[in-house]
């Protein structure tokens, strides 16, 4: 008489890595950190793979400021210290699972990926019926050329092409074989070491909200894809500047030379608007002042075009997934007249922006010839800047 009972099927364990720095997000604490959604990255990873039916248990491998502020583990989850390295890390967490059987199943997955859903895991598990590793990809939509010094080369045939994501999925020992014979050796996946080994890795469909957190914008997208509002902060920051006027110099100011009889004394251009502008935008990200950035002792600057330092300050909120929603510029002068002169430096300021023209706000005024402005001696500007940032 046969023994009809059917067999159970393997366990399976899960690897979250969550020690990494991301310092490319320019977040001020690690980026799995971040909350999204009202709740760290890393926490939406983790109770996502927790409460999969097929999972036991897992590591998640951490520092131990990021152990502290995460709280408590799931039941059948331990915790790890991270390496230098991706692969250090997740030796770690293998040596974490050494009461685990080399028959299980495991599940490697990067924390600052927080859209896993049961689906993926799901297809990833199945294909571990017949293949030893497996890992969720997705199609390259874009054209692909190569890079030749800035200058685009051949494109690149994209059919021949996925992009790879993660939780990446291995029997357990081959994933042990494959980090005891890596030697130290590098590499970006754990599915490159098996495949080292002569392992065949299945590829199974990815899904676009497992998205990367890798710079800060990458925020907004994740909140897009995850369905979550992302908590926001509206920041004001002010910029004031003034420059002398001297004779046989051109005039810049907003971005825009105007005939005059007098330019703007300076290190760089000299442009006063752009000046202020800068500094405003600065001030909503509590990140200095131009001369913080772009100091006057830099002989690099000397001469520079000054929306050069503007665009910085974009760029800088760009970074932090940030978006400047208004800008007010006031220009202070006696002459030349500014309003014939209005509508181009609207444009200009929205061109260096990168924001609609109706973001953009320029007035001017003159002190009644007051003071060094009223007699000509200089130009003034102020200016204001309204930010949304996300909210740490």
């Amino acid at each position: 008489m046969t023994d009809s009972t059917p067999s159970l099927p393997p366990p399976v364990a899960v690897v979250l890595l969550a020690g990494g720095r991301g310092a490319r997000a320019g977040f001020e604490q690690p980026k799995q950190m971040e909350r999204l959604g009202g709740k760290a990255v890393l926490r939406w990873s983790l109770d996502s793979l927790a409460a999969h039916p097929a999972v036991s248990g897992g590591v998640l491998v951490a520092n131990d400021d990021v152990m502290t502020a995460v709280g408590p583990l799931p039941v059948g989850w331990i915790s790890a210290d991270p390496g230098a390295e991706r692969q250090q890390s997740v030796r770690s967490a293998l040596a974490a699972l050494a009461g685990w059987a080399d028959d299980a199943l495991v599940l490697v997955h990067d924390s600052a990926r927080p859209g896993v859903g049961i689906d993926v895991v799901d297809r990833l598990l199945a294909a571990l019926r017949t293949a030893d590793a497996a890992i969720p990809v997705l199609p390259v939509p874009d054209t692909l050329v190569k890079a030749n010094g800035g200058e685009a080369g051949d494109v690149v045939d994209r059919s021949l092409l996925a992009r790879v994501q993660t939780p990446q999925a291995f029997r357990l020992g081959l994933l042990r074989r494959a980090h005891a014979d890596a030697a130290g050796g590098a590499a970006t996946d754990d599915a490159q070491l098996v495949r080292r080994l002569g392992a065949t890795v299945a590829t199974v469909p990815g899904d676009p909200r497992l998205h990367k957190l890798t710079y800060a914008a990458d925020m907004a997208i994740l909140s897009g894809l995850l369905g979550v509002g992302m908590m926001t902060r509206t920041a004001v920051g002010l910029g004031y500047d003034v420059h002398r006027l001297v004779a046989g110099k051109p005039l810049w100011i907003g971005g825009i030379e105007i005939a005059h009889s007098h330019g703007l004394e300076g290190h760089s251009d000299a442009d006063v608007a752009l000046h202020a502008l800068t500094d405003a935008i600065l001030g909503a990200l509590a990140d200095g002042d131009i001369g913080d950035h772009f100091p006057p002792t830099d002989a690099r600057w000397r001469g520079a075009a000054s929306h050069q330092f503007l665009r910085f300050a974009a760029d800088r909120v760009a970074e932090r997934g940030g978006r400047i929603d208004h800008v007010d510029l006031t220009i202070i002068a006696e002459a030349p007249k500014i309003g014939p002169h209005r509508g181009a430096i609207r444009a200009r300021i929205s061109e260096i922006l990168a924001i609609p023209l109706e973001r953009v706000s320029v007035k001017a005024t003159t002190t009644e010839r007051l003071g060094f402005t009223g007699r000509r001696e200089g130009i003034a500007a102020q200016a204001a800047a309204t930010v949304q940032l996300p909210e740490n």
